[in-house]
């Protein structure tokens, strides 16, 4: 069943090669400036149901703790307090491209004591930092944990991760980023792919819409517009003309395989030269067959065990032995190895072996 499923695949994609569909020059690259930022905070989370930090295995959360209430005017100074309903966390977010001051955005909490879960909890007011050190938004309100936990005399039982949440809008933009994009001459536009071929369809289909050259291509993975040049009254008009832009990219020729699930993933550019594939199975039996020998009836003696061991070899019948020939096409090599009656994880071995041959010509990504 599974040999089917991946020879249908991969018929499918060998038979849409030729008619590969135009892709939106918006989901090839990305513009530059336009990128969000990472943030991060370190806070408090209370109202757990005694499922908190242990203070003694995480002092920097009674530390915390200890800062947030004197900052709230209680004085607990000299105060042995042990509560099992607070736990300390990291809080994470992306600050997205022109976020603008009093937005909100979606946290991530993740808990870094020995609490066991967050669930019910509400995460305490936290300021949120960017790389540069200064505070961008201010982090707060009521935890949506993505596991369960149950616990009894005996056993217990965890479902998920409680230790990790989210906030969704549970922060508000308290800074804006510094970044004048109605200002720029010129934009870079990256590939997320970088390859010569489609920079250089996208700078053809850029200057064919606009009907001058205002893009050229630096790099494999680089193509500059000149805002100026297009006549738009802004930066923003330009790029909403050049985002819708249809081209049809390149993509090397690539085999990637994951050894823990057995799955390949092969594009259909794949070819492999001239070459004579074995694959065999040895099914190896040993069995242990003890024989007890006794003494003759009123002779002396004694009962002694004697080994005995049967060992076996088969090979199974078939064709295991196949000749794939020069520039072989991806559904041809699937259709030859599924001829052999190989499994996925024996067609990974087969093809690392095709690869250390020289006869694959194709990226080899093992995972």
């Amino acid at each position: 069943m599974i040999r089917s499923v991946l020879l249908t695949i991969c018929l499918l994609l060998s038979a849409g090669a030729g008619w590969a569909t135009p892709i939106r020059i918006k989901d090839l690259v990305e513009f530059d400036g336009v990128r969000g930022n990472d943030l991060v905070g370190y806070g408090l989370v209370v109202g757990l149901n005694g499922t908190g930090d242990g203070l003694r295995n995480a002092p920097f959360t009674e530390e915390i703790m200890v800062n947030i209430l004197e900052r709230l005017g209680v004085n607990v100074t000299g105060e042995q307090f042990r509560p099992e309903n607070v736990a300390a966390v990291i809080v994470t977010a992306v600050l997205p491209p022109f976020a603008r001051q009093g937005g909100q955005i979606d946290l991530t909490v993740s808990a870094i004591g020995d609490a066991d879960s967050l669930l019910g909890g509400t995460l305490v007011m936290t300021p949120l930092t960017a790389a540069d050190g200064e505070i961008y938004a201010v982090a707060q309100g009521a935890i949506i944990a993505g596991g369960a936990s149950v616990e009894g005399d005996g056993a217990t039982v965890v479902q998920g991760v409680p230790t990790a949440g989210v906030i969704p809008g549970g922060a508000r933009i308290e800074r804006e980023v510094a970044f004048d994009f109605g200002s720029l001459r010129e934009v870079r536009l990256a590939l997320k792919n970088a390859d010569f071929t489609t920079a250089a369809r996208i700078e053809a289909a850029i200057n064919g819409a606009f009907e001058r050259r205002v893009a050229v291509m630096l790099d494999a993975g680089t193509v500059l517009l000149d805002i100026a040049s297009t006549g738009a009254p802004s930066p923003a008009h330009a790029l909403t003309r050049v985002e819708n832009i249809m081209v049809q990219p390149e993509r090397r020729a690539r085999v990637v395989v994951d050894q823990r699930s057995g799955t390949i993933v092969m594009g259909a550019d794949v070819r492999i030269s001239r070459v004579a594939v074995s694959q065999g199975n040895l099914t190896l039996r040993i069995e242990e067959r003890p024989v007890a020998v006794q003494p003759n009836p009123f002779a002396e003696g004694e009962t002694v065990i004697v080994p005995r061991t049967a060992a076996e070899i088969e090979e199974e019948d078939g064709p295991r032995l196949a000749e794939i020939p020069s520039g072989t096409s991806l559904s041809e090599v699937v259709s030859g190895l599924n001829a052999l009656g190989v499994s996925p994880r024996d067609m990974i071995d087969i093809l690392a072996s095709i690869n250390a041959a020289g006869a694959l010509h194709a990226e080899f990504i093992v995972r």
